[in-house]
């Protein structure tokens, strides 16, 4: 994990001085833009905190190792969904809550409430069904 680590650490040296200097060059006249890139900084080292803490309670990873074979990482990785249609209805019932965010009230709480059954379906799909455990 050192590479991610890396690579977000690098994001906050990266936009901490462009925050600073964006401000500069709009004579801190427009904030919206200043506060997204140190936010943007933020984010990187939340990630890259994230990431260094995690990677010193783990053990290395094969792909940590510069001379690493293929084959190492062979093996089962988890488990995962079977052919589903929870997160497609789960995708397009989000889609009606910020559109209802634009258009009006009326379609944000009918978009929550598909939003709300699409994630039962897909939390309990599980639970019943051809892959019931």
């Amino acid at each position: 994990m050192k590479v991610e680590t890396w690579l977000f650490g690098s994001g906050v040296v990266f936009f901490t001085p462009i925050a600073i200097v964006y401000g500069l060059i709009t004579q801190w006249k427009e904030p919206v833009g200043v506060v997204a890139i140190a936010l943007t900084a933020g984010l990187g080292l939340l990630i890259g905190v994230y990431l260094f803490i995690t990677s010193r309670r783990i053990d290395p990873r094969p792909e940590d190792d510069p001379l690493g074979e293929i084959a190492q990482g062979a093996g089962e990785l988890g488990e995962f969904s079977p052919y589903s249609w929870a997160p497609l209805f789960l995708g397009f019932s989000a889609a009606v809550v910020f559109l209802g965010l634009a258009v009006g009230w009326w379609l944000f709480f009918i978009g929550a409430a598909l939003s709300a059954l699409a994630l039962v379906i897909w939390v309990y799909e599980y639970f019943v069904g051809e892959h019931a455990h």
